[in-house]
Order: structure tokens, then C-alpha cells, then sequence
């Protein structure tokens, strides 16, 4: 018979993990969400919140979002991040 004792689903251990990967998801999805629609609907293409978070993208993300906006805006001036050698 086994005596140890048995860590409860709702340990507080448990429950701060749950808590830091739930505001954590929500981060990405949040800030996933601002960027797809600054690429795909923005009013500018100088938003500096979708700025940002295009240049911290992977490259192949970075790319398609670039692409999206000189699309949408082809006679202004690509927003930071988007012209060769910069990042």
C-alpha cells in the first residue's frame, strides 16, 4: 500500500502554472491579432504597435506582413522594418 501523499490538481503550484500560461496565451493572441490586422486592415501603415511587432517577427512573417502593406500602401514609404537592411 502506498502512503505518500498526493499533490492535489488544485495545488497552488498547479494553479500559478495554469494562471502564467493562460496570460501568456493571451499575450500572443492579443498582440497576434493586433499585427494581422494592422497588415491586412490598418488605417495606416505606420501604426507603431504593428510596427513593432512586425519587426520582432520571424522572417518569413515579417516578410508576408511587409508584403500585405506595400500592397495596401504602395506610394508611401515602407514603415520601418520593411525596406532591405533594416532589422
Amino acid at each position: 500500500m502506498n502512503t505518500a501523499p498526493r499533490r492535489s490538481a488544485n495545488s497552488p503550484v498547479s494553479i500559478i502554472v495554469t494562471a502564467v500560461l493562460v496570460g501568456v496565451l493571451s499575450l500572443v493572441g492579443i498582440l497576434g491579432w493586433k499585427w494581422y490586422s494592422y497588415v491586412t486592415a490598418g488605417a495606416s501603415p505606420y501604426d507603431e504597435i504593428g510596427i513593432e511587432v512586425n519587426t520582432r517577427l520571424p522572417g518569413p512573417l515579417r516578410e508576408w506582413g511587409c508584403a500585405r502593406i506595400k500592397e495596401r500602401f504602395p506610394r508611401s514609404v515602407p514603415p520601418y522594418g520593411c525596406e532591405p537592411g533594416q532589422r
